[in-house]
């Protein structure tokens, strides 16, 4: 056991909206490189998203606790509304986690790790690639897909697959 003031602790900022599995991936990487990880679920009051924090953060520790045992133990999901680099300081993390899935990702989170570290230097960025598997998949083209009564499931936990299918039903 790593004592409190050795421990690692990361922060993995993202809309989670739906949680898909190329998320749940980065996720079970990022366990790799720190002792806790902080997973901020960023919610906007202007921005009406598809689940509520709090649904979204309940299929987020549902999808890790199914995934393996003590991953769960290990997790912390908080919603947040502020920069990532204020938020992970304020849940002593000193790793910012952000995943890639293509050279778009990178040039994006390029850009924004430059400026992350120009505010915070003490917070390391750590770009984790998504596996060839769920490199295509995006939160958006879930919930298109499963709007327009698709079968979600190669692409999300099962809990997330079972909310969507409540939320709009399958043809």
């Amino acid at each position: 056991m790593v004592s409190a003031d050795k421990m690692k602790t990361a922060f993995y900022p993202g809309s989670f909206d739906p949680m898909t599995n190329g998320h749940l991936d980065v996720l079970v990487q990022a366990l790799n490189i720190c002792d806790r990880l902080v997973v901020g679920v960023g919610v906007n009051a202007a921005k009406q998203g598809l689940f509520a924090f709090e649904e979204r953060a309940e299929m987020i520790r549902q999808s890790v606790a199914d995934y393996s045992d003590g991953l769960a133990d290990r997790i912390d999901v908080i919603a947040f509304d502020r920069l990532s680099v204020d938020v992970a300081r304020e849940n002593g993390a000193t790793i910012l986690v952000k995943g890639l899935r293509s050279s778009t990702d990178l040039d994006d989170e390029m850009n924004q790790a430059a400026m992350n570290a120009a505010m915070a230097p003490d917070i390391q960025t750590v770009f984790v690639p998504a596996r060839a598997a769920s490199r295509a998949i995006t939160a958006t083209l879930v919930r298109q897909i499963a709007k327009m009564g698709g079968d979600v499931s190669a692409f999300v936990p099962e809990v997330v697959a079972a909310a969507l299918t409540a939320k709009f039903g399958r043809s």
